[in-house]
Formats: structure tokens, sequence, C-alpha cells
């Protein structure tokens, strides 16, 4: 079974897994949330048991790869704050849980109505910048760009995570269980809660994802481009680089 083919039930798991889990979080405190992060752990485990060995290798990288990310971006940077000062256990495996619907969404969607979305933010981003609600849009619209032409075959999965991935981040600032800082710590920009185009910080964690899973298949001595294709779900060119 490739990440591709998650069944219509995980889907549904994972949906309803996210947006219950988060609804929960704002009614407890640390020791309910804990109980909540039990849950969503024992989900993810039940579905990496799902999943080939290279498959496991590149949800498993997404899963460190998202909680390094956490760290920095949340209690480094101060990008934003979760509602007990903390990272809850459950975000992590939610990132996974994310990429996984994601890729799932990738493989339905044309690249013509992938690059609309993908137009659609751009778009967004220079107006909000223009008119001073969103600053912090063009950098992340770079990363955005960057990505996407580096590698161009990524870009449904790119679009679906966008879509998924702000659905989430509204949901969730919308209930209270984070809040993004209004002027962007460090550097002279400011933004919304959340920001129009957050969903970049996903992306470039599927680019990393792919990256990763290709440079784990290569030092495993695998076929790199066939397992790194079955565990993304995606073409084996997919992942390559322009130079």
């Amino acid at each position: 079974m490739t990440i591709s083919g998650v069944r219509p039930l995980h889907s549904v798991l994972i949906v309803a897994a996210l947006m219950t889990g988060l609804a929960a979080d704002v009614k407890t405190g640390f020791h309910g949330q804990v109980l909540i992060s039990a849950g969503i752990w024992a989900l993810l485990l039940y579905l990496l048991a799902q999943f080939e060995i290279a498959e496991r290798r590149a949800l498993l990288s997404c899963l460190v790869i998202a909680t390094a990310g956490e760290i920095f971006l949340s209690l480094g940077w101060g990008l934003y704050t979760y509602r007990l000062n903390n990272i809850p256990l459950f975000v992590p495996p939610g990132h996974v849980m994310l990429l996984m619907l994601g890729i799932t969404m990738a493989q339905r969607i044309s690249r013509r109505v992938a690059d609309a979305i993908l137009g659609c933010a751009a778009a967004y981003a220079l107006a909000a910048a223009v008119a001073g609600i969103d600053t912090f849009a063009l950098p992340l619209l770079a990363a955005l760009a960057l990505i996407s032409l580096l590698m161009p075959n990524h870009r449904p999965l790119y679009a679906s995570t966008f879509i998924v991935s702000l659905v989430l981040e509204l949901y969730g600032t919308w209930l209270g269980n984070w809040t993004w800082a209004r002027e962007v710590p460090v550097i002279a920009l400011v933004t919304t809660n959340p920001p129009g185009v957050a969903s970049a910080f996903y992306a470039v964690l599927d680019a990393l994802v792919a990256v990763a899973a290709l440079l784990l298949a290569r030092r495993l001595k695998e076929p790199p481009r066939r397992q790194t294709r079955d565990a993304l779900g995606v073409e084996p060119d997919a992942i390559a680089v322009r130079d």
C-alpha cells in the first residue's frame, strides 16, 4: 500500500482526529492535552503500520523535521505561540497526518489546477504586502516559488498541502489553539493570524521530506528513485532537483 493509496476511511479518521483533537484541546489543561496526544499518536502508529518500510521512513523523516521546525519557529523564533506556551505532543504526528492527506489529494488534482492554486497564493501575497496587511507574505511566497521551481513535479503536492494546511491554520487559530504574532520577531515585517501564506511552511516541509527520502534510499543502497516514488506517491523524476 503506497501513500497515494491511503484508504478513504483513513482520510476520514485523520480529519476527524485533527478536528476533534483541536476542539477538545482548548477545553482542557496540560493533562487533558496529554490524553489527546496519546490518541493522536495511537492513530499515527496504526496508520504507519499500513505502509511499506520505505514509506514509513519518509513519514518518520517528516516527524523529525516537523518537530525541529516547531521548536525553531515557535519556541525559538516566536512566530506563533501555543495556548499553553508549549508544543503540544499531538502537533508532530499531526504534521505527518497532514502530509498523508496532502499526498492523497495531490493524486486527484491536475497540474493546471495546482498551478492555479499556487497562482492565487501568489496574487494574495502580493496584494496583502502592497496593502501592508501581511508583508511577511512576500518571503513566504519566495520560499514557495523556490521549491516549486527546483522541484516542479511536486507542485500538485504543494498545492494540495497549501489547501489542507490553510484550512487547519484557520481552524486552529479560530479556536485559539495557537496565535501568530502580529509583528514578526527579528525582522521588520507584519502578518495576520494566521498568515495567508503560512502554508508555505508546510510546503517547505514536504520538499525537505522528499529530499530526505531520496538521501535515505541512497544511503541504504536501495533503488532510490523507485523507493522515493513509492514513499511519496509521485513519479520517479518528481523529486529531481534542477541543475
